[in-house]
């Protein structure tokens, strides 16, 4: 059964703003974009208002999921304050949102931090620039800690370029529980979730910050994570909205960091530690990936990034060195093919090397007394 985008504002025209006006004809909404019964859009509010606009979010989400022919629906609620505008409350003949609250009612804020339902530890693998592996690192510590005997979960948080459906070669979408909560998708032992299970693998990301901390806020909290000993989480790289909201929303029981040896990797990585540092989450350690190549054909070893970079860094801040991960064929072979090395090949070299530094991140955790 297929959905129009009608029936979506039918759906909408029920939930209230907070001012009692249908959502419909209260002019927050973004565009609705409808594809394959999959609906996307967007709650735009002054930034003053945004906290007593996030029931309204979760309202009009289930409206959305509870029309016929929907499968799934991601409503993000961006809030920001105009340029040289006033407060609502200090506007003239504007009443703030909060002065329709019930009395009691909580004011606005930072997020409290909540604990997810049944998972253990939470834990980031971040880094400070793209294209240094944290995806496949991430995906192979994951498989690494359920080596360990652990039950884990993945989520892949990288909103704008999600790597993890084709990492593990997932083309499925999610089902929905009886509460309409999104249920992970089991590969190798895993739960595992991430955005691109909801959007077409070639759909730009065009998201503004608040969209982003929506999004992987309904990701965390949406989903039905079951009993995890650990949940790893992809993260997008920088030190961004994306970073700043898992920080704020979840006790982060650690961070990993992942960077090349190369100096500029290296200066965008401090970046990352400092980021984590600042924001009172443990640093579980710092991974070099990349770190040589091995020829297959006569074995000479090449450092093509340098060498030692991240372990010196490590020592020099004081954070632990949790190992160093080869530039080799098998790993990106593997990657691409949807079979992870640590799953396709459990007994080779790298799969031990990935279980070392799983074995490392645990005892971290334990030192910690998260798991």
């Amino acid at each position: 059964m297929s959905v129009t985008q009608q029936q979506i504002l039918d759906s909408l025209a029920k939930v209230m703003s907070p001012r009692g006006v249908p959502l419909t004809k209260a002019g927050v909404l973004s565009e609705i974009a409808v594809t394959g019964g999959k609906v996307y859009f967007s709650i735009n509010v002054d930034a003053a208002e945004a906290r007593a606009w996030e029931s309204v979010r979760s309202e009009a989400e289930a409206a959305v999921r509870g029309t016929p022919g929907v499968a799934s629906a991601l409503v993000a609620l961006t809030a920001e304050r105009k340029p040289g505008s006033a407060p609502a409350a200090q506007r003239p003949g504007v009443a703030p949102v909060s002065a329709h609250r019930p009395a009691g009612a909580p004011g606005a804020g930072l997020p409290k931090q909540a604990e997810i339902p049944g998972v253990g530890a939470i834990i980031a693998v971040a880094s400070g620039k793209g294209g240094v592996g944290k995806s496949t690192t991430a995906l192979n510590l994951a498989l690494g800690l359920r080596d360990l005997g652990l039950k884990v979960g993945l989520l892949d948080a990288d909103i704008y370029g999600p790597s993890v459906p084709r990492l593990t070669g997932i083309n499925e979408k999610p089902q929905l529980d009886d509460s309409r909560r999104m249920i992970p998708i089991a590969r190798f032992g895993l739960s595992i979730m991430s955005i691109g299970f909801l959007v077409d693998e070639e759909a730009p990301m065009i998201w503004r910050g608040p969209m982003v901390m929506s999004a992987i806020t309904q990701m965390l909290r949406d989903v039905d994570w079951g009993k995890l000993d650990v949940l790893v989480v992809d993260m997008p790289p920088g030190t961004g909205d994306a970073q700043l909201t898992l920080a704020q929303t979840v006790p982060l029981k650690g961070a990993v960091i992942v960077s090349t040896p190369q100096d500029l990797a290296l200066i965008d990585a401090r970046r990352g530690l400092a980021m984590f540092t600042k924001v009172n989450v443990p640093l579980l350690g710092i991974i070099e990936n990349m770190s040589y190549f091995l020829c297959p054909e006569c074995g000479t070893r090449s450092d093509v990034f340098g060498h030692g970079g991240a372990r010196h860094e490590a020592e020099r801040l004081g954070v632990p060195f949790l190992g160093e991960i080869p530039l080799h064929m098998e790993i990106r072979a593997t990657s691409d093919a949807g079979r992870p090395v640590v799953e396709s090949e459990p007994n080779g070299p790298h799969a031990t090397i990935y279980r070392a530094i799983a074995a490392k991140v645990r005892d971290r955790l334990q030192s910690l007394a998260t798991i």
